[in-house]
């Protein structure tokens, strides 16, 4: 889908503006010619590398072409994020200019380190960062518990899209061994596994066979698992591609779950694991059915809900006196691949973008997973991989 012709318009001028000021600066600070003339190449360069991407088709195109386009559009971003800051500052350093003073030299160097330093942490998020698997290990105390539960482990990940690691393993290898190392009782995977097509997938079936619990591995599909995404020659492609996918998670061991119940067990006790397809707020389709998957959501089984998008448990369990779920598990927010202390600008679209929540009666639970991999942009500006230890206590009255 190509941007709107008015804003990709006033982006052109603004950068135009931004590349202006930083080449009339460099013509007047320094008496070599080489600095502007630089500036200028990698500007053009830019330019015709954002052109290039917007020209691009996107939904027809292959896995391939798609990293392409995405590592273009990365690389135009991490280089004009840093110059607008500059600007800004240096803008603020020539205040004094309006007053007949000096420039604030000190203010312009400031703003080059700044922008220098920023730079450089844009493709550490993108070259190392991304790959630093975070481990969280979080506990949950739930009413009603069974006994033999007290003490349950379990493993979640989610949001792996290995479409962005093209065929290279090497990560969802690493990642596989450091989710075993910990021992889960069971493993549960909440979601978007592919971009936009399943054959994405299959150089990463035999790594992921090797993701082993004794009470197994659990997964639901997400919002990029359907191949809405991509455009189809017809409904019953779009459906093969599906099957496919499903079939590969047969293959790597998993037992996907589709608006349907499992039962896990422990002697004379057991919880309920179920597994919604995806259900979203717009403009995500809604293929899941959470009546479907368990119809009596009154009954007093302990209950652990797979569902990927959070907003699911916003809109339709949390505070919900007809619906006992005791714990959700979710993911899709990917804290949008940024989080600095704690903050995310994913808090202004999702409340719920990241770790544990309860509602008022703390009885419904949800833990949101930030996710492992990376879509849109090929980086994670904090917000690293997260593998999520969930331990399951009974709950003390």
């Amino acid at each position: 889908m190509r941007l709107p012709i008015l804003i990709l318009t006033v982006f052109i001028l603004i950068n135009l503006a931004v590349d202006t000021y930083i080449y009339i600066a460099l013509k007047r600070r320094f008496k070599s010619k080489w600095p502007s003339r630089i500036h200028v190449f990698l500007s053009l360069a830019l330019f015709a590398m954002i052109v290039t991407v917007i020209c691009l088709p996107r939904r027809d195109c292959s896995n391939g072409m798609l990293q392409a386009i995405m590592w273009m559009l990365y690389t135009y971003i991490a280089f004009y994020l840093p110059k607008y800051l500059f600007t800004l500052i240096d803008l603020i350093a020539n205040i004094p200019h309006l007053f007949k003073a000096r420039r604030l030299k000190w203010l312009s160097i400031a703003g080059t380190v700044a922008a220098v330093a920023f730079f450089i942490s844009l493709w550490w998020a993108a070259l190392v960062n991304r790959f630093n698997i975070d481990v969280k290990e979080v506990t949950v105390e739930i009413d009603g518990l069974p006994s033999s539960f007290d003490g349950y482990r379990i493993a979640q990940f989610s949001d792996m899209h290995v479409g962005t690691f093209g065929n290279d393993t090497t990560f969802v290898s690493e990642f596989v061994d450091r989710v075993n190392s910990l021992k889960p009782d069971m493993i549960v995977f909440t979601g978007d596994i592919v971009n936009s097509k399943s054959d994405e997938l299959p150089p990463f079936v035999k790594p992921f066979y090797r993701l082993s619990a004794p009470d197994g591995v659990y997964s639901i599909l997400g919002n990029h698992d359907y191949g809405d995404y991509s455009s189809w020659p017809s409904e019953a492609y779009k459906r093969e591609n599906l099957q496919w996918l499903k079939d590969m998670q047969r293959e790597m061991g998993w037992r996907l779950l589709l608006n349907e119940t499992e039962m896990l067990r422990r002697g004379n006790d057991s919880i309920a694991l179920i597994g919604v397809e995806n259900i979203g707020d717009p403009p995500f389709r809604v293929y899941g059915s959470l009546r479907q998957a368990y119809p009596n959501l009154t009954d007093s089984v302990t209950k652990v809900l797979l569902t990927h998008n959070p907003a699911h448990w916003v809109d339709s369990i949390s505070s919900h006196t007809d619906v006992n779920i005791d714990l959700s598990l979710a993911g899709h927010t990917h804290a949008m691949q940024v989080e600095i202390s704690g903050w995310s600008p994913a808090k202004y679209r999702y409340p719920t973008w990241g770790g544990l929540y309860s509602d008022d009666s703390k009885r419904h639970h949800l833990y949101v997973n930030i996710g492992s991999g990376t879509v849109g942009f090929p980086a994670r500006l904090g917000a690293t991989p997260e593998i999520t230890l969930i331990t399951l206590k009974k709950a003390k009255r």
